[in-house]
């Protein structure tokens, strides 16, 4: 493969070449190849339900970058309704994210980011990130928080752009049904691994990111790529109601080939990953909707936080989170 290729389509450059995190891995650049005002593209429907083109997942990497250092990679992928997954890659940058975001656009495309999208807390935490170490603990999940002094700020300057575009936010199942246009909301991958119960992860999420501090670096990192490898494995043999076809495209077949140790190799392919559960996370709430589904944040049995009120849009800040029966809240407790 060489180093480098490049090929236009529908006026956009994308620039296809060897990642410096190592071999047998590509990075996928999209820049504007005219000076144009991104625009929603008209697609067919899906053939499952005539209602939504494509889910598209972003793991967005939650810092913006400067000149000095550019923003680290965001994992992209683009899955039609029957699980082949049509698109995937790499982008640095929210600017560079929007655009491939905008090449994928349909009528009804359901976009699932890894990013807080709305925040308006001054300090402390979200009540959506609070309700996960709630809610997913007992599987030693919890949420980094996050407030309007934070300086994971990509999010939201990604809702800003994809405002613009035309996508609208949904933070409740009724609206993402309801929507008449692309819409966007904010998952977190760790709740659908451990919330889809046909994966298999009854006592605690898989360590398939961070190092295992309490033992040596070399074991930590070996760990850590068994983990990666199994997940992977899991995903690719479980049958899953709707599928995830990693197989189907060549970047997320890739993903089965055995994890090194190396970190920013296995950063690389870890943000693909992400990405390709959070495309699937939307196509998860589209077909369980509240029967399998939870949204964090957003819980009428609660009352509301007066220190956390709605954008000036009136979007709440909410996360989408599949939930077993026992992850799940009723009348003030939790089941189980």
């Amino acid at each position: 493969m060489p180093d480098s290729l490049q090929s236009t389509r529908d006026g956009l450059l994308i620039r296809i070449s060897r990642s410096p995190s190592g071999p047998g891995t590509v990075s996928v650049v999209a820049s504007l190849a005219m000076q144009r005002k991104l625009h929603v593209r008209s697609c067919h429907c899906s053939e499952q339900d005539g209602s939504v083109t494509a889910y598209l997942g972003v793991d967005l990497a939650w810092g913006l970058g400067s000149e000095r250092k550019p923003a680290n990679e965001t994992g992209l992928v683009a899955m039609a309704s029957d699980g082949t997954i049509t698109d995937a890659g790499w982008a640095r940058g929210v600017d560079t994210v929007t655009t491939w975001i905008a090449e994928h656009l349909g009528p009804r495309t359901l976009i699932a980011v890894d990013a807080s999208l709305v925040v308006t807390n001054p300090t402390g935490i979200r009540e959506a990130e609070r309700q996960v170490g709630q809610r997913y603990g007992r599987w030693k999940v919890a949420a980094n928080p996050t407030n309007l002094g934070s300086a994971a700020s990509a999010g939201a300057r990604l809702l800003e752009r994809l405002t613009a575009l035309g996508v609208g936010y949904v933070d409740s199942t009724a609206a993402m049904r309801e929507r008449t246009a692309p819409a966007v909301f904010e998952c977190y991958p760790y709740t659908t691994l451990v919330g889809v119960e046909e994966l298999g992860h009854d006592d605690e999420r898989p360590r398939y990111k961070r190092l295992d501090t309490r033992i040596p670096p070399a074991e930590a990192r070996a760990r850590r790529a068994v983990a990666f490898d199994e997940l992977v494995h899991r995903i690719r043999t479980t049958p899953l109601d709707p599928p995830l076809l990693l197989d189907s495209h060549p970047l997320t077949a890739g993903l089965a080939e055995p994890s090194g140790v190396h970190g920013p190799t296995h950063k690389h392919r870890e943000d693909l990953l992400d990405g390709a559960l959070c495309a699937w996370t939307a196509a998860f709430w589209e077909r369980h909707g509240d029967g399998r589904v939870q949204v964090l944040g957003r819980d009428p049995g609660l009352p509301s936080d007066p220190a956390e009120p709605p954008d000036e849009a009136g979007r709440r800040p909410v996360i989408v989170a599949p939930a077993r029966p026992s992850q799940r809240r009723h009348l003030g407790r939790l089941d189980g």
